[in-house]
């Protein structure tokens, strides 16, 4: 999910997460003595880090487990890798990394004429930190939220929302995607090699899709390549590329791989069941996986969850930040860290989509919550939030969010009215059905 581009003077050669091989052998080296004398704090570690240990009990463990490359593995596990020789590669690619940014001249992208294309300018100046020469492509339209209809003009239909959410002019938000349709229709032309940046939620997937499908019908680059991971070593929660230095950055170039023909024909039937007033399309290619690009499946699995709720009329995301304000008031940007760093599962917003959500909520006839009128005309992060009489009983289900009368929300092609037939989300289930009003 990408946020704003760091300062010039915030980017540097910094090594936030160096790991050092020899260290990570002398821990595993005392984590196997630990194991063998069968002190508790080793084997709680190996019971919690071992595929095979779970459950098992304290005097079986040390004799199962007691070879130094379980002990390995299990160091390999606390820093966020699967095996030893995964921490050993990583560590490998981040040492290359840091030697050739400090006495290697040669760009690493720099043998033949290339895009870096990224849904967000996040990285940008990372890359150019990095040592990366080739230029720069932000593709950004966050399709994840408003409407992508399968009929009518999408353009003029996206236009429409990007000005409406997130304040921009009606020529602002035609130049942002009149930019973006330029860029990607040249991107074959201009360049030998494109690179998709993209990671694991739903803003980053679907945008991904779109992009694949728009190359799988026009022209393609010679080279496309893409760089796509749901996590980072020794980062605990990571919520995407715009959390690591630029050294973490240049160590992904070699972990790029060509798009291939499944990847292009998934990201075509993606978009075109993104684009479905039912979302049923889109659940069968979520519940079915997609190896193809593993991280597909659960963004979009996600994304279905922002239908209603059978049981309270709720998106997950509305009911996140509901649930933020039942305790106590807070401000609206403290809503935003709790959803972005603890409640929600795949953190997919940037703040302006996030303030979009709350503005949408306020305009219900009832509304959930409202803004303490001391707070009112503060920037919205410190605009304090209080859940309503309306909100508390919507939490408990003793009150349905649509009878509330929000207004039209859209999920890709799927139109959210309160005074219709409504397809909803079941958590029984765990799919789409289809559902009148309550």
């Amino acid at each position: 999910m990408p946020v704003a581009a760091p300062a010039d003077d915030a980017i540097t050669l910094d090594d936030p997460r160096p790991l050092d091989l020899d260290e990570q052998r002398s821990n595993a080296r005392d984590l196997h003595r630990g194991i063998a004398a069968g002190e508790p704090e080793a084997l709680r570690r190996v019971r919690a880090r071992h595929p095979r240990a779970i459950g098992m009990p304290d005097d079986r463990l040390a004799a199962a487990f007691g070879h130094p490359d379980d002990a390995q593995l299990v160091i390999a596990r606390e820093l966020g890798l699967p095996s030893w020789p995964a921490l050993v590669a990583h560590a490998g690619r981040l040492a290359e990394a840091r030697r050739s940014m400090t006495t290697d001249a040669r760009a690493p992208d720099g043998d033949c004429p290339t895009l870096h294309l990224r849904c967000g300018s996040d990285i940008r100046d990372a890359l150019q930190t990095a040592g990366f020469v080739g230029d720069f492509l932000e593709v950004s339209d966050p399709i994840c939220q408003g409407p992508v209809p399968n009929n009518g003009d999408l353009f003029t239909a996206r236009a429409a929302f990007l000005a409406d959410a997130y304040g921009l002019t009606a020529d602002e938000a035609r130049s942002r995607l009149e930019n973006e349709a330029a860029g990607l229709a040249a991107a074959a032309h201009r360049y030998q090699r494109v690179v998709l940046w993209f990671e694991h939620d739903s803003y980053d997937q679907l945008i991904l899709a779109r992009v694949l499908a728009a190359f799988a019908e026009n022209v393609r680059p010679a080279t496309l390549d893409v760089i796509c991971i749901d996590r980072f070593p020794l980062i605990d929660r990571f919520t995407g590329l715009g959390m690591l230095s630029p050294i973490e950055l240049r160590s992904l170039w070699s972990t790029r791989t060509p798009v291939v023909d499944t990847q292009f024909a998934l990201g075509r039937e993606v978009w075109a069941a993104m684009r479905d007033p039912s979302p049923q399309a889109l659940h069968t290619i979520a519940a079915a996986g997609t190896p193809e690009l593993p991280a597909m499946a659960p963004a979009l699995h996600r994304h279905l969850q922002d239908l209603p709720w059978t049981n309270d009329g709720l998106a997950l995301t509305e009911r996140l930040v509901l649930q933020a304000l039942r305790d106590e008031p807070t401000t609206a940007g403290r809503v935003f860290v709790t959803l972005h760093d603890e409640t929600e599962p795949l953190p997919f917003l940037g703040d302006l989509m996030f303030w979009a959500i709350l503005s949408s909520m306020l305009r219900a006839s009832r509304p959930p919550f409202a803004i303490d009128p001391l707070t009112a005309h503060e920037p919205w992060p410190r605009r304090r939030l209080v859940l309503t009489y309306d909100g508390h009983d919507i939490l408990d289900s003793r009150l349905d969010w649509l009878a509330c009368q929000p207004p039209l929300r859209w999920l890709g092609g799927v139109a959210i009215r309160s005074d219709a037939d409504q397809w909803r989300w079941s958590p029984d289930q765990d799919a789409p059905v289809s559902a009148g009003p309550r």
